[in-house]
This record gives C-alpha cells, structure tokens and sequence, in this order.
C-alpha cells in the first residue's frame, strides 16, 4: 500500500472519533465526564481539519490553515454546513485555551446537538474513502 499520508491521519481520527463517540453516550455526564468528552472533541477537531489539510494536499489544493482546510473542504464538496464547521472550530479555540464551567457546559451541548453530527458525517465520508482506495 502506498504510503499516503491522510490514510494515516485518518486512522488517528477514527480512534479519537470512536473515544468522542464512546464519551457522548454516557447518560448525565458528571463534570469530570463532560470535560473528558470535550477533550476528545479538541483532539477529534484538531485531527479533522488535519485530515482535510492532508486530503486536500493529496487531490491538488494548497491550504495553511483550519479556516482555509474547512472553507475549501464545504467548496468541493467535501463537508457540508461549512458555518457549523467554522462554529465548532471557534468553539475549540475557546475550549483550549479558557476554561469556564457555563461555556464549556454550552459547549458540550453544541458537541452533543451539532459538532458531533458533522464529525460522524466526515467519519463516514472518509471511511468510504478509504474503503475505495
């Protein structure tokens, strides 16, 4: 198999999708668990817009970014609600680097009603991906 650099970034994103997805499912989260699932959303994030980076890389555009890897990904085609995407990226941001209990108790519900959904969607469109590859 040749070497191609999103099919491994895509690996590291599933198992942190999956970790995401296994966080989620746990009925009235405690504190610690809500902070546990917002940090596998951080890392999820962080891997997905890499995982565009690096697909886009592979088909032809040149990105530098997360905005622009987002931004270019909803234009082929790639993702779709480009504007929850761009959300979920500023939500990150904010998670990161501040910690506030009523934002990230608002972000963990933007996680569970939105960001997840999006992310479940890149999942499957990548799997399919890979499966034809």
């Amino acid at each position: 198999m040749e070497d191609i650099r999103y099919k491994q970034r895509f690996e590291n994103f599933e198992k942190s999708f999956f970790l995401l997805e296994q966080a989620l499912s746990i009925n009235e989260p405690s504190i610690v668990e809500k902070a546990g699932a917002i940090q596998f959303f951080e890392i999820t994030f962080e891997l997905s817009w890499k995982l565009m980076k690096d697909y886009l890389s592979y088909i032809g555009y040149e990105v530098k970014s997360p905005r622009e890897a987002i931004k270019t990904a909803f234009s082929i085609e790639l993702i779709n609600d480009g504007s929850t995407w761009l959300d979920g990226l500023v939500d990150r941001n904010l998670t990161v680097h501040t910690y506030d209990e009523a934002k990230a108790d608002e972000v963990y519900q933007a996680i569970n009603n939105d960001y997840y959904k999006l992310l479940k969607a890149f999942y499957s469109t990548f799997k399919a991906l890979s499966c034809t590859d």
